[in-house]
């Protein structure tokens, strides 16, 4: 078997309404959105450079400048907080710029399928890492790393999967397990979007992590609209599936879903139970709450 290349580039769609979010979404980016204090986009960027990843490419739209913004140098705001010594807050400004950081519009948001293929100049003729911002995943290895070595082994596509409530499964797209190769990963038989509870087949869904091959950006060329009339990426993994292998890797991690309001909520608490900043007066607060609430 050939070695497979090394997997170097990221797409990061971050092109949707934000509806789910509104108002607060109007005219702030989603994925700005703060979980304690840095912006749901910037886990994801973590996520990628501690995967090896070297080139990411954000898919932006309309109103969403501040992303582009977030990752740029502020020479005033440093200087201001260097000539006050604050050099805890400038380290995590910092952080943020220097980076390898491309950014293209979609103009005319038509699904995943279709702000994936936006990117194909970006790609290439190499593997490449598609993440979505609605999930934050935590491991001792990123889940992004876990699919990059998996990629690595085979040579082959393979995204991400957890088990879901049965009864959730029509708001994901879920694979149809054909064999389980090796502890946790599976050949796949068949991959689904948004399937009626009735006719799953089964209960493990895509959970917003992918390693391609670029054959996928053919596809996406002449794929038809699917679910809600988009361009849908499952469809076209599942095409994809039929011409060369595609894998599907259990998540064993915890998944953080920042996709809707209790989501966030949720994850806004654990993540604050966390940081050094708040954990011990947030803990004292929900011990409070509980029991003015019994």
């Amino acid at each position: 078997m050939l070695k497979a290349k090394k997997v170097r580039k990221a797409i990061i769609p971050a092109a949707g309404l934000g509806t789910r979010f509104l108002p607060a979404t109007k005219a702030s980016p989603k994925e700005m959105l703060p979980i304690v204090d840095k912006p749901t986009i910037q886990y994801i960027v973590e996520e990628a450079r501690k995967s090896g990843i070297e080139e990411i490419l954000i898919i932006t739209g309309k109103g969403k400048r501040a992303i582009e913004d977030h990752f740029d140098a502020v020479p005033e705001l440093e200087d201001n907080l260097r000539a006050k010594g604050k050099i805890k807050m400038l380290e995590s400004v910092e952080e943020t710029t220097g980076l390898d950081m491309y950014f293209k519009r979609q103009s005319h948001p038509q699904g995943l399928g279709d702000a994936v293929l936006t990117a194909k100049t970006f790609v290439g003729n190499e593997p490449f890492v598609v993440m979505l911002g609605d999930d934050l995943m935590e491991d001792k290895v990123p889940l992004t790393k876990q699919l990059v070595d998996s990629f690595e082994q085979t040579g082959a596509s393979t995204l991400a999967v957890l088990p879901v409530p049965h009864e959730e499964v029509s708001k994901y797209g879920v694979i149809d397990p054909s064999e389980q190769v090796e502890e946790g990963l599976y050949n796949v038989s068949r991959f689904v979007e948004k399937p009626a509870v009735e006719d799953t087949p089964s209960d493990l869904a895509i959970i917003g992590r992918y390693v391609l091959t670029p054959e996928i950006f053919e596809i996406l060329e002449n794929q038809q609209p699917g679910e809600g009339n988009e361009v849908q990426l499952t469809d076209a993994i599942d095409t994809l599936n039929k011409k060369q292998r595609v894998f599907a890797k259990v998540f064993n991690g915890d998944r953080y879903d920042v996709g809707n309001k209790f989501g966030f909520l949720k994850t806004n608490i654990e993540y604050g139970l966390k940081h050094p900043e708040t954990k011990d007066e947030l803990k004292d607060y929900i011990k409070d709450l509980a029991k003015r609430l019994d």
